[in-house]
């Protein structure tokens, strides 16, 4: 299926499955978060990992954007290290590792008797190639706006020499740690989200959207949940691919858009022959 053909569809089926029927390069930013370690019931279903993330690198347009976010379970005390895992298995498959960040949320998980409470999530920024788009979020308040600085520089030989005199503007690139509010009526106002078991920040997925993309691209979330990318592509106008397999979260992304569609949108299973 090409590019044109998918252009604000969702697809009902498993991503493992649908994935492969899509065209080579095509896609030019996913951002999704899969379900992991079984921390959430996701209406009982569960996912092929390798499969899908070897489908991602295929169908990821040349200096594409793959934004998975994703955490830990804590198992027998521990942590399971799954998303260190899946990060690895991404660069092994040809995606480079762009940045590492934090998803930071105001509202920890469930305390554990002998660890520090838990309150982020990894947010991998994956890359074919160099990214083609980064159009970053400067929203970080200056302290010393309109000053002049005359920092000195240290070399690896620990010589110093002064930086050159630059003018501070009011705001500067943020950092890669990003805060959200969590939480019902938090993460998003659609009361219908929280149908779903996890549904993740809207502000998240817009930022992401923004940084690593341009308007008419196309955006893919291969597990699309409650449809919260596919909301925040469409509001920031661009077009929209969402892949889910329960029947029931495609009947909440569908309610969930219908209002910023000037037509129904289509919920369907496409089958090539």
């Amino acid at each position: 299926m090409n590019e044109l053909v998918l252009q604000n569809k969702i697809i009902q089926g498993d991503s493992a499955i649908e994935l492969k029927k899509l065209s080579d390069n095509i896609i030019d930013l996913t951002v999704t978060s899969p379900p992991y370690d079984n921390l959430r019931d996701y209406d009982g279903y569960s996912f092929d990992f390798e499969t899908i993330a070897k489908e991602l690198f295929r169908v990821t347009k040349d200096n594409g954007v793959l934004v998975w976010v994703v955490g830990d379970s804590v198992i027998n005390g521990s942590e399971s290290g799954t998303s260190f895992k899946q990060a690895l298995f991404f660069k092994q498959i040809g995606f480079n590792l762009h940045d590492t960040m934090i998803y930071s949320k105001n509202q920890p998980s469930l305390p554990n008797k002998n660890r520090y409470l838990g309150s982020f999530e990894y947010m991998f920024v994956l890359t074919k190639g160099p990214p083609k788009t980064f159009n970053l979020i400067k929203d970080r308040k200056n302290k010393y706006v309109g000053k002049a600085t005359n920092q000195c520089v240290r070399e690896k030989d620990g010589v110093t020499y002064p930086r050159k005199d630059k003018f501070v503007n009011d705001f500067s690139i943020r950092y890669n740690i990003w805060n959200y509010s969590v939480g019902y009526m938090n993460s998003s106002q659609d009361k219908i989200s929280f149908d779903h078991p996890a549904t993740f920040p809207e502000d998240l997925a817009k930022d992401h959207i923004i940084s690593w993309s341009n308007e008419n691209d196309l955006i893919l979330d291969p597990f699309a949940g409650s449809g919260t990318v596919l909301k925040m592509a469409k509001l920031n106008k661009r077009n929209y691919l969402g892949i889910e397999i329960s029947e029931k979260y495609c009947e909440i992304i569908k309610k969930r858009l219908d209002k910023y569609d000037n037509q129904s949108l289509e919920v369907f299973n496409e089958v090539e022959k």
